[in-house]
């Protein structure tokens, strides 16, 4: 038997961080995405202890400023994508600049010093990833995507899930459509 699951991540990174932390009784406040706001000190054994809990889900307490700066970019990025319904209209640097408060040049600067990419590719990549979703999980047409997502038309949406995926987004849908086939017909 298969299970398809449906999930935001987001949303369960913050309930584990929840779960974690409650567990060891430290006294927190979620903030923004990636940020806690610890009350108390924290003795050095429970927060070897929370380390090592989060990183089995693959989260990594940043502890550097320039690290922190890059996760945030990342994860303000991932939340204008993932979180609305629709993308801002206003350009992603505009809207960087102001949740960040830093100028969108220094932080294209630090982040491609550090990822040795560009934010421009973060962003697309993170686009193609939210395409493949709506495509499979909303099943949303070609049309409401790039509407969705910003794009100026099918067209270009088209041309950048081809450079990142290396299939058009109608042979995406095909291979998604065909493996849901076969995998009704074994039940």
């Amino acid at each position: 038997m298969k299970l398809y699951i449906k999930y935001d991540g987001i949303v369960a990174c913050r309930v584990i961080l929840q779960e974690q932390l409650e567990r060891l009784d430290i006294k927190h406040k979620l903030l923004d995405l990636g940020e806690i706001e610890i009350s108390d000190s924290v003795s050095d054994e429970s927060f070897a202890e929370l380390q090592t809990e989060l990183n089995r889900y693959s989260i990594f307490i940043v502890d550097n400023e320039k690290s922190q700066l890059i996760q945030k970019i990342k994860d303000t990025i991932v939340e204008m994508i993932y979180q609305n319904d629709k993308l801002p209209t206003i350009t992603i640097s505009q809207y960087l600049a102001e949740k960040l408060n830093f100028s969108y040049g220094y932080l294209t600067n630090i982040f491609s010093e550090h990822t040795y990419s560009s934010i421009e590719n973060f962003i697309i990549i993170q686009k193609i990833e939210r395409a493949k979703k709506l495509i499979i999980e909303d099943q949303l047409t070609l049309t409401e995507v790039s509407y969705k997502l910003n794009y100026s038309s099918v067209a270009y949406l088209s041309s950048q899930f081809k450079k990142v995926t290396g299939l058009t987004p109608s042979a995406f849908k095909r291979i998604v459509d065909k493996r849901r086939n076969l995998s009704n017909l074994k039940k």
